[in-house]
């Protein structure tokens, strides 16, 4: 009996995680300062309230389209590059056999066996072999465009509930400390879920991001404030 060694590699999720940190990140920094920067200057609950429910929608869809466009100009580059890779394969077989030799030469196998090896490869799908090989294309890293956006979208919606959460259940005089501390806390934890997922240190992971959102809350604090004091 074959005993079938599995393997979990965190390469597959590459794409679909890279966008839904990024909006979950996004969706409670980006609230998080809309909500500290309203109240610092002095606006009631219910103008924080729809400040932080139409940032979260605004910022959804932006999200959404910013990364359809992105992830749909890298799908755009791979159609293009695997069109004229069967363009090429058409056209001039021995060529492209050659090239594929090369390659694997150039990863440690002698000219008689790499070349055995790019001619069984070919006869079974030549393309797909080139595409792999050739312009590093796989089904696991391809750029899907629909997902990226859904993703962005979805993640940005679910960061953006906790400070939208902590606007609703927080004493008006105390809206700015507890969005801020909730804030901070799902983004150290977002980062150090992100780090681990992508096998990086959680501590390094979750201090990076509690330190860049302190910073932007803050400064849209002071903003806040200087707004209101000026109005």
């Amino acid at each position: 009996m074959v005993h079938i060694h599995r393997e979990i590699h965190r390469a597959g999720r590459v794409g679909w995680l890279r966008a839904a940190v990024l909006g979950a990140n996004d969706g409670t920094l980006s609230v998080a300062s809309l909500v500290v920067g309203v109240a610092a200057a002095g606006a009631s609950q219910g103008s924080i309230l729809v400040t932080a429910v139409a940032g979260m929608v605004s910022g959804a869809m932006a999200m959404a389209a910013g990364e359809y466009v992105s992830v749909q100009s890298q799908a755009d580059s791979e159609k293009a590059d695997i069109e004229k890779e069967k363009g090429e394969l058409e056209m001039d077989t021995e060529s492209e056999l050659a090239e594929l030799t090369a390659i694997y030469m150039s990863r440690g196998l002698d000219q008689p066996l790499a070349r055995r090896v790019a001619e069984s490869l070919m006869s079974r799908d030549a393309l797909g072999t080139h595409a792999r090989d050739e312009l590093g294309i796989t089904e696991m890293l391809r750029a899907r465009p629909i997902q990226a956006a859904f993703a962005s979208a979805l993640s940005f919606v679910a960061g953006a509930i906790v400070p939208i959460a902590a606007t609703l259940l927080a004493p008006i005089s105390r809206v700015v400390e507890v969005s801020s501390v909730a804030a901070l806390v799902t983004l150290v934890v977002l980062g150090g879920i992100a780090a681990y997922a992508g096998g990086a240190s959680v501590a390094r992971g979750a201090v990076r991001v509690a330190f860049w959102g302190t910073l932007a809350m803050g400064v849209t604090a002071g903003a806040g404030k200087l707004f209101g004091a000026v109005v």
